[in-house]
């Protein structure tokens, strides 16, 4: 009889439990969501989490407030985000550094890119473009090769930081071709575009979202992009491949992560209005103007995608011979 009562009891407790929580996500979002960015403002992940946001929190009926969080290459982002609620309210625009490359380059992260995150979708794939200073003699890939050997050490590449994209693809192009150059790191993509046009660096390998607008500008020359096609927008621009770089391919991606046991159904719900903003005419036209193609899909694609990401980019570190202390 004890027994009968406490099974009772507790299904009775289990019975009110249950439409609460369904209560809770039915109603979710009732307050601003806080999408957080792990790079300086301007750069391409901030750029691109304006764009999906704003769409995103107009679908929502709540405002999405992006929310920056530079430095050690995503990781202070992604450690406020994991130790976060899972309720919804805080989102991470992730990356290929966040997600897949840091674990590689860094001896210890405050965070599991695997374990501490559920994966919500890809949002974007953009190659990098190979960029001069409009001041550099150089008009190919071969010329800038034989421009930088017969100045071993004067000439140097920026990057938006150690262990980025940028920093990654800059010393795979100086091991490979077999180059002293200089890396500068900066703290973003825009600060070192800022340089790089002012001269006081010479080249970078930045994403095409934030080095197309000062191409189109004549701002900084564009010599080949590291993507496996040549771009739409820059059609004259030779792929690395095609500029005598063999097995030269490297395209950054972003994604949005949430802490891990946010509710599945906020989980779906997300990924159904991302789904529906990046399908928009007016996301996809203003990717176009980015470079950047728009890759909507399931949670658990993105989630197998970062997974089939992390051992490429492990081997780009390692080739690279790039590290983080």
């Amino acid at each position: 009889m004890v027994m009968q009562r406490l099974m009772a009891a507790i299904a009775a407790l289990l019975l009110g439990v249950a439409p609460a929580v369904a209560q809770t996500e039915k109603a979710w979002p009732d307050k601003p969501i806080n999408l957080v960015v792990g790079f300086t403002p301007g750069g391409p992940s901030d750029v691109l989490a304006r764009l999906v946001g704003k769409k995103m929190g107009d679908a929502l009926g709540q405002t999405v407030v992006v929310v920056s969080r530079p430095g050690a290459g995503g990781n202070i982002a992604a450690a406020a985000v994991a130790k976060s609620a899972p309720d919804g309210y805080t989102w991470l625009f992730g990356n290929n550094s966040i997600l897949s490359t840091n674990a590689a380059l860094y001896k210890t992260l405050p965070f599991d890119p695997e374990k501490d995150f559920d994966a919500v979708g890809l949002v974007a794939v953009q190659p990098s473009i190979l960029v001069v200073n409009s001041n550099v003699p150089a008009k190919s890939v071969q010329e800038l090769i034989t421009l930088i050997k017969a100045k071993p050490g004067e000439l140097n590449y920026a990057s938006s930081g150690a262990g980025a994209a940028a920093h990654l693809v800059g010393q795979w192009f100086k091991t490979s071709a077999g180059l002293v150059l200089e890396h500068v790191p900066y703290k973003g993509a825009q600060p070192a575009l800022t340089d790089l046009i002012a001269g006081q660096v010479q080249m970078m390998f930045a994403t095409s979202a934030s080095a197309l607008p000062y191409i189109n500008q004549g701002r900084l020359r564009a010599l080949a992009v590291t993507g496996p096609k040549r771009m739409d927008e820059l059609p004259q621009v030779p792929t690395m491949v095609e500029a005598g770089m063999p097995q030269f391919v490297a395209e950054s991606w972003h994604g949005i992560v949430v802490p891990v046991g946010t509710p599945p159904a906020i989980i779906q719900r997300m990924n159904q209005i991302m789904v529906n903003a990046l399908n928009s005419a007016e996301v996809r036209a203003q990717f176009r103007e980015l470079g950047v193609d728009a890759s909507p899909g399931t949670p658990e694609a993105f989630a197998s995608f970062i997974r089939s990401e992390t051992p490429k980019w492990t081997r780009l570190v390692q080739d690279s011979g790039a590290f983080v202390e």
